[in-house]
């Protein structure tokens, strides 16, 4: 690869990460939020490589060495050397994607092929408040579905939010995607939503619905699920991933 090449590839690469760690919060839909001081910490770092590679050779990089503009005299073979394969060229697509493009976070897709995250073992529970109806993580929900001997959920209105999964028949999913470090380790938490046609797959929604009791309490076969009462559109958030702390109790 041509060093011209090279310190536009770093100056881009280190721009596209600024771009979505320190003017925007697109970072959010690739790591957590923690990471983002060492992405704006490689952000500059690639810019200010870039920046020395643009002095060392001139701007806009006219210098030429001496090997490459064949200026050896008799042992100068007038080749440039400095030339590499054109599929180097293929790196600069990440780096204007970052610049230029705003990918969707994970969502559907990917919570349709994964298996539903585990959710640990948990004696006790908190008092739900009094308010009506209840905002609860999907995570908490889940929790208290699934282990909550003391039924806390039973009688009372809830309401979650995330993004529609679909299902089989009418029966569709509420979902949330938890990321351990970035996208790629994502885990999925789903409930499953009764009673109403889904919306479409990969709409945010917040639901509304009291719990239906699905198998037996504190074994496999417990199942979190809602039937749902109200649907309302809501805008994604700008971090769509849930919280990774575990359910409250």
């Amino acid at each position: 690869m041509r060093r011209n090449v090279q310190v536009l590839l770093l100056l881009l690469s280190g721009a596209g990460v600024l771009q979505i760690s320190l003017l925007s919060e697109v970072y959010l839909r690739y790591v957590k939020e923690g990471l983002r001081p060492l992405l704006i910490v490689s952000g500059v770092l690639l810019v200010a490589l870039g920046m020395v590679g643009a002095a060392r050779d001139g701007f806009p990089f006219t210098k030429r060495s001496a090997e490459s503009d064949g200026s050896y005299g008799d042992h100068g073979h007038g080749h440039d050397h400095s030339s590499g394969p054109r599929i180097a060229w293929l790196l600069f697509f990440p780096a204007i994607t970052l610049l230029f493009f705003t990918p969707p976070a994970l969502g559907s897709y990917t919570a349709a092929r994964e298996s539903d995250r585990t959710t640990g073992t948990q004696a006790r529970f908190a008092p739900l408040p009094d308010t009506s109806p209840v905002a609860l993580r999907l995570s908490d929900f889940r929790a208290r579905a699934r282990q909550d001997r003391g039924r806390s959920l039973e009688g009372r209105t809830v309401r979650l939010t995330g993004f529609v999964t679909p299902g089989n028949d009418r029966t569709w999913y509420l979902t949330r995607l938890i990321l351990s470090c970035c996208a790629a380790d994502s885990q999925s938490i789903k409930v499953a939503m009764h009673g109403t046609a889904p919306p479409p797959a990969d709409s945010w929604v917040t639901v509304t619905g009291t719990w239906r009791p699905v198998g037996t309490m504190g074994t496999p076969s417990a199942a979190a699920a809602l039937d749902v009462e109200t649907v309302r559109r809501v805008p994604e958030p700008a971090n769509p991933y849930a919280d990774s702390r575990p359910p409250a109790g």
